[in-house]
């Protein structure tokens, strides 16, 4: 069974169907680069732009990086502002001509896919996925179950947002070395740790695609880390499962 899936980020809008069998793209992504401003309108002309490459013609899962109640997003902290309270799932199909769309958080959907193909595979207890990249974003499970919107990379570090200071984003504009933003990293986790006592971090992002760099310098921290599997197409996949769930719910 094949189903799109398409992941909006702060950087990057990227997309491809997906193979539900397998948990894995059934083509090459297509990735265009997020308009500045990311308006609704500029984004939602992005995401028509990846599925016409693939010429998909059928229900779809999108992505979003913020708070998304029944389709509506609801905050929008590396996105542009007037995001706030828009029925994307409602403006997404009418750019697309009618296709039906779901739209979830952004860390939601990696972490369901993770949990269901990946890293987190039949792992009960509490499980924390962050998505590492423009910002941090969480999944939180407990007994595999989605606790949605957990939104912990704007927990409070050192007096900011965390994901101000412990995303990629962080490391690239500070030019910080791995090392130092580990450091920061470890903080953060601990933090994390300390608010929920979960088993088990599953790290994803871009930056799971070289744990080797990274995962040794993190200190402080009793839960097991590891690499999320499906690195950073844990979104799309995650979003096409949220399509097919969608399609079930309608047929009853």
């Amino acid at each position: 069974m094949q189903i799109f899936g398409v992941d909006i980020g702060g950087t990057g809008i990227k997309g491809a169907p997906v193979d539900l069998e397998r948990g894995a793209l059934a083509q090459e992504r297509h990735k265009v680069l997020t308009p500045h401003p990311a308006t609704p309108d500029g984004v939602a002309g992005c995401v028509v732009e990846v599925v016409r490459h693939f010429d998909w013609d059928g229900p779809l899962g999108v992505t979003f990086p913020g708070v998304v109640t029944n389709g509506v997003t609801r905050t929008a902290a590396n996105m542009d502002s007037s995001w706030i309270d828009v029925d994307t799932a409602s403006l997404l199909s009418r750019a697309l001509g009618g296709q039906p769309v779901t739209v979830l958080n952004d860390a939601d959907a990696a972490g369901v896919a993770e949990m269901t193909y990946g890293a987190g595979r039949d792992r009960d207890g509490t499980v924390i996925m962050l998505t590492l990249g423009t910002g941090i974003g969480s999944a939180l499970f407990t007994d595999g179950r989605l606790v949605p919107n957990s939104e912990l990379g704007h927990l409070e570090l050192k007096g900011h947002d965390a994901e101000k200071r412990a995303s990629i984003k962080a490391k690239e504009d500070g030019d910080l070395t791995w090392e130092r933003w580990a450091h920061r990293l470890s903080k953060y986790m601990q933090h994390v740790e300390m608010l929920f006592s979960p088993d088990l971090f599953i790290l994803g992002g871009g930056v799971s695609r070289k744990p080797e760099k990274f995962l040794p310098l993190i200190e402080g921290v009793r839960a097991e880390i590891v690499p999320a599997e499906l690195q950073n197409n844990a979104g799309i996949v995650g979003a096409g499962m949220a399509a097919r769930a969608a399609g079930e719910r309608a047929k009853g």
